[in-house]
């Protein structure tokens, strides 16, 4: 790591906002792991196809409102929230996908580069139990140009999620 800090932040393309997280997390040594490319990989599958792994490799931070309340989830790329799961799980009356301007405002980040943790505000995490099935995932950086690579539990804890089975089952 230089000595500059602005100067990491730039070179690894990490959002400020989350440069900053991984410094007050103690992971400033993942800024030198980020993976910068020149092409948005706004989806899970732009983001394997660009770092070259399995889609359900990848980490999706999707924001859902829960009885108005958002929560974030953290699914593996190849598998869909079930929305019913996260319902029954949260113990709420109704979960919805939520808008894109409430996303923005409870993370400080635009749908395609939603990281997993350093959020402009404190939520409830979920994660469903197939990220485990990986040695490492990749999850966005704070924008959709630039993703990290993670050891799941280390995220699944950094995120202060709660480890659930919410994805959709194969009929």
């Amino acid at each position: 790591m230089t000595t500059n800090d602005t100067e990491d932040t730039q070179d690894s393309g990490a959002s400020p906002r989350f440069a900053e997280a991984l410094r007050e997390l103690g992971l400033a040594d993942l800024l030198g792991r980020i993976r910068r490319f020149p092409d948005a990989t706004r989806t899970a599958a732009e983001a394997a196809a660009a770092i070259g792994c399995e889609l359900s490799e990848i980490c999706k931070s999707l924001i859902f409102a829960a009885d108005g309340v958002p929560v974030l989830v953290l699914m593996d790329g190849a598998s869909r929230v079930d929305v019913e799961r996260v319902r029954q799980e949260l113990g709420a009356e109704k979960v919805t996908r939520a808008k894109v301007d409430v996303v923005r405002e409870t993370t400080g980040y635009a749908i395609g580069g939603v990281p997993p943790f350093g959020h402009r505000t404190k939520t409830r995490v979920l994660a469903d139990r197939s990220l485990l099935d990986h040695d490492v995932v990749w999850a966005a950086a704070g924008n959709p140009h630039t993703v990290f690579p993670m050891e799941p539990k280390e995220l699944v804890a950094h995120a202060g999620a709660t480890l659930v089975d919410v994805r959709e089952r194969d009929s």
